[in-house]
């Protein structure tokens, strides 16, 4: 299933570290700047087992090289593979199933439903995702158990949303304010099985330290209005505390003590799926420790701009008042 982090614990970067790791990056990355193709063949037909990261190439391959990629390479653990051959960005497209919490939302137009953010499965019946993914009035479904948005396996599970929530306090007009953070009503409950889980959510108030791992996982855009990856994506990011996110040469005030900011060797191509869950290992338990805010394409791939996240954990009484 999703790649074992526990692991990482001990070989935590300091921020210092990271800068250094981003001079050191961009030295090695203008060595090698054109675009590598991998072949990636599939490892295992399991559906739904934990996998402790298996061995990690020698040499690591960048197409887009990322500040930190070269450096945390070593770091970075390797999930299995989807057959499948595509240009390495930073990120690796995830094993099939391998978050079955993660769902994909999608909108009617024309007859035909079209992906626009992710979501997670938190209760058999309610998925939580961000509030600017749904403050618009449109008929809504989500996909349960997908992993290629083009090809059904006969795993899904469609459901339609028949009541959306959004947190009172979510202002569209001022995005940085917090809050971006809504939960979706099923009209029927979800089955589950080895596809389709119930993600765990934090305990209210848990804020976990710097450099702490995790994955972000989504069907992201190459580009603003570019096309999907059609294939769920994993990328791995650092938590960065409050502390240094709010720097005035970081993101400043923009950050809230309800965000959560994260980054690392990843290319925003595979971060930015807006809604989508941040997933993060704690005592062998994965927690939907955050979901993707909305922010800048433009600031991707800039060491003080790692990427925005509601904090699950701010928001836990207001979801059990509603879910309850």
């Amino acid at each position: 299933m999703a790649p074992d982090l526990s692991n990482i614990l001990a070989g935590r970067l300091t921020l210092v570290q990271l800068v250094v790791a981003d001079l050191v990056a961009s030295h090695i990355c203008k060595q090698s700047s054109t675009p590598v193709q991998v072949n990636i063949s599939a490892q295992s037909s399991t559906p739904f087992s934990f996998i402790d990261a298996p061995p990690l190439p020698a040499t690591p391959s960048l197409a887009t090289c990322s500040a930190y990629a070269c450096v945390l390479a070593e770091l970075e653990p390797k999930p299995s593979y989807t057959e499948d051959t595509f240009e390495v960005i930073g990120c690796e497209v995830a094993s099939a199933n391998a978050w079955p919490w993660q769902v994909s939302l999608q909108y009617k137009s024309g007859g035909t439903f079209y992906h626009t953010c992710g979501g997670t499965l938190v209760r058999k019946g309610w998925v939580m995702t961000a509030a600017h993914c749904v403050h618009s009035s449109r008929t809504w479904q989500v996909v349960l158990g997908d992993h290629d948005l083009y090809s059904h396996s006969g795993r899904e599970q469609f459901k339609k949303v028949s009541r959306v929530i959004i947190h009172p306090r979510w202002n569209p007009i001022d995005v940085y304010n917090g809050y971006d953070i809504a939960l979706l009503q099923l009209d029927s409950e979800a089955t589950l099985n080895s596809y389709v889980q119930l993600a765990t959510l934090p305990p209210s108030g848990q804020i976990l330290p710097n450099n702490y791992p995790c994955y972000q996982t989504g069907w992201s855009r190459l580009s603003p209005g570019g096309s999907l990856n059609s294939k769920l994506m994993q990328a791995f990011l650092l938590l960065v505390d409050h502390q240094t996110c709010t720097r005035p040469d970081w993101w400043g005030s923009n950050v809230k003590a309800t965000m959560v900011c994260a980054g690392g060797p990843v290319d925003c191509k595979c971060a930015n799926d807006s809604g989508a869950p941040l997933t993060c290992q704690v005592n062998g338990q994965y927690y939907a420790y955050g979901i993707s805010c909305l922010m800048p394409f433009s600031s991707c791939n800039i060491l003080t701009k790692p990427r925005l996240f509601t904090r699950v954990s701010a928001y836990i009484q207001w979801m059990d008042s509603i879910m309850n």
